[in-house]
């Protein structure tokens, strides 16, 4: 089975339209992770170079979704769906085929 974050990136890397934005609490942290044509960064924590780490563990707990349309500007963002729960989100990953 493929992981969360693999998942996501999938989505955007047929979804290149979008940009996801994952808030989700990995131990007893959050973070802002940004996923975006296949891949992902954190927002407030420093990213492996190794792209074999995951940035989104999978232990980790999302809180909420944001779809943007890209180009991001995060001064501006343009929402498509904001709060989106992981089971939401979970429908648009099968409707894309990831």
């Amino acid at each position: 089975m493929n992981s969360i974050c693999k998942r996501l990136e999938q989505y955007t890397a047929k979804r290149q339209q979008e940009v996801l934005i994952v808030a989700v609490a990995i131990a007893d942290e959050q973070d802002k992770i940004v996923i975006f044509k296949g891949f992902s960064s954190s927002l407030m924590h420093p990213t492996a170079f190794d792209a074999d780490v995951p940035v989104l563990p999978d232990g980790a707990k999302i809180l909420s979704i944001d779809r943007i349309a890209s180009p991001y500007n995060p001064e501006a963002p343009r929402y498509i769906q904001q709060g989106l729960s992981w089971e939401a989100m979970q429908a648009l990953l099968l409707e894309a085929g990831v």
